[in-house]
């Protein structure tokens, strides 16, 4: 079993968790924010089983974008006029031991 830790835009989140729901894969929202941007985005924990993580990298890839953003003050001047891409989504996969629903 594995846990998917998925990091999102907030504005892909709907459409990321809706279609992981036309799947039937369970997942929790969290809100969450970015160190680099300092903006809102959505964590999503998802836990499936081995055969089941390139099914959920799928349905994350086909509704999460690239986006480019500008920088807040005081982040990479000199890159200011150009902004930065950012990811359309970050996926953590981590092995899980145990697992239970009470």
């Amino acid at each position: 079993m594995k846990l998917l830790i998925v990091v999102v835009q907030s504005q892909d989140a709907a459409g990321v968790l809706s279609a992981l729901a036309e799947e039937r894969f369970e997942a929790t929202r969290l809100a969450s924010t970015g160190g680099f941007l300092r903006e809102g985005n959505t964590t999503l924990l998802i836990g499936v089983d081995d055969r089941q993580v390139d099914r959920v990298k799928q349905v994350v890839s086909q509704h999460c974008q690239r986006r480019e953003r500008p920088l807040p003050p005081g982040r990479g001047e000199s890159l200011r006029s150009k902004g930065v891409l950012v990811s359309g989504a970050v996926m953590f996969v981590l092995k899980v031991d145990e697992f239970a629903k009470y």
